[in-house]
Formats: C-alpha cells, sequence, structure tokens
C-alpha cells in the first residue's frame, strides 16, 4: 500500500473513533507493517490529532472551547487498550467496580484491575492505574458482568453489602446478565454466591 494511502487508512480509523477512544499500535497492524504504525501515530501526534498517554498508548482527545483545553483521556480506556496490547485478561476491581456498577459516585483516586498479566502501576496525569496479578482461570471462567459484579462484592465486603446495594444491581443487570452470573458464580465464594442469589431472585 503507497505510503499515503497507509497514512489516510490509518487517519480514517482514528476520525471514525469516538472520542476518548484508546489504541494501540497493535490496533492498526491490519493496515500497516510495526515500525510504519508507530511513525504515523508519532506524525499524528505532532500535529495534535492524537495525544500519547504512555508509550505505545495513545487516545483521540476532544477539544473543549468552554475549557480552552483537550479532555483528559479515561483511565478505563487506558486500561482495555493496554489489555489488548498485552494480551491480557483483566477485569475492574475495587472502587473501579463500585463505580461501574453504580454503587459508588465517587471517581476512584486508584484504577485497579484484576489481571492476567503481572503486577504494574503507572501514573496517567496523577490518577493511578493498578493491574493486580491472578490467575487467568481466575478471569477468564467468568464473563465481564458476572467478574465486575463479584470484584464489586468483595470490595464492599461480607459485612457491607446491604439491602440497597442488592437492589441497585438487581436493576442494573440485565435478565440474561443474570442468569449467567447465577450459573457462573457457583464458582465463587459461598458468601459471594449467596449475594449473587439475592440479586438474581426474582421479586
Amino acid at each position: 500500500m503507497p505510503i499515503n494511502s497507509m497514512r489516510n487508512s490509518m487517519l480514517n480509523t482514528i476520525y471514525e473513533l469516538p472520542y476518548g477512544k484508546a489504541f494501540v499500535i497493535s490496533d492498526f497492524i491490519q493496515i500497516a507493517e510495526y515500525d510504519t504504525v508507530k511513525q504515523n501515530l508519532k506524525r499524528f501526534t505532532d500535529e495534535d490529532i492524537i495525544q500519547r498517554v504512555l508509550p505505545g498508548i495513545y487516545y483521540k482527545p476532544k477539544y473543549s472551547e468552554i475549557l480552552d483545553e483537550y479532555t483528559a483521556v479515561d483511565v478505563n480506556e487506558v486500561a482495555e487498550a493496554m489489555a489488548r496490547n498485552y494480551s491480557w485478561n483483566i477485569a475492574p476491581a475495587g472502587d473501579t467496580a463500585l463505580n461501574m456498577l453504580g454503587l459508588s459516585t465517587q471517581v476512584p483516586a486508584i484504577y485497579e484491575y484484576v489481571s492476567s498479566g503481572p503486577y504494574r502501576e503507572y501514573s496517567i496525569d496523577g490518577t493511578i492505574l493498578k493491574f493486580m496479578h491472578r490467575s487467568t482461570k481466575q478471569i477468564s471462567d467468568y464473563s465481564r458482568m458476572t467478574m465486575i459484579t463479584i470484584q464489586a462484592l468483595k470490595a464492599l465486603g461480607r459485612d457491607n453489602v446491604t439491602d440497597k446495594h442488592i437492589s441497585i444491581l438487581k436493576h442494573r443487570l440485565s435478565p440474561n446478565e443474570k442468569k449467567i452470573l447465577l450459573e457462573e458464580g457457583r464458582r465463587t465464594t459461598s458468601w459471594v454466591y449467596k449475594r449473587i442469589k439475592e440479586i438474581c431472585m426474582e421479586n
């Protein structure tokens, strides 16, 4: 593919992405070779079309006329991009899982993920992104929503799960997600599964 065609193809792919979307070099390998993609992403960064978050991690920023600056990257987007880049299985944990499920309205100070990869910690504009190692089996055996729900319940703790939390999760999960959760949840700890049955119980 001619150089200009590769560049235009990469640009078109980026323009089609939603604002805030994070991506990595391997997301463009179907268009060009690794070094070519890397060089073009550097050029796009220099031209303020995209911004680099971490080495090899980029995102499509949105310019705010009101703030007169680019919007910050979604740290969860960065986590997903890194997982694709390194072929990790990941799932939100701790306050990150609570926030995603509407069990907490506070923006996490530390974004935590359990991961099949090694322990890693990154600083992104003052925000910490932390990956905590778990065996691949512990993560890949569950669907994404089951894993987030289990991690959220564990973050709350055995004695701190309230009726309000159960009610929120009842309304947050779809009937199909509850069906899968009830089946997959059998493999987790007994106290978590007890709460899962309460979430999935019909009113």
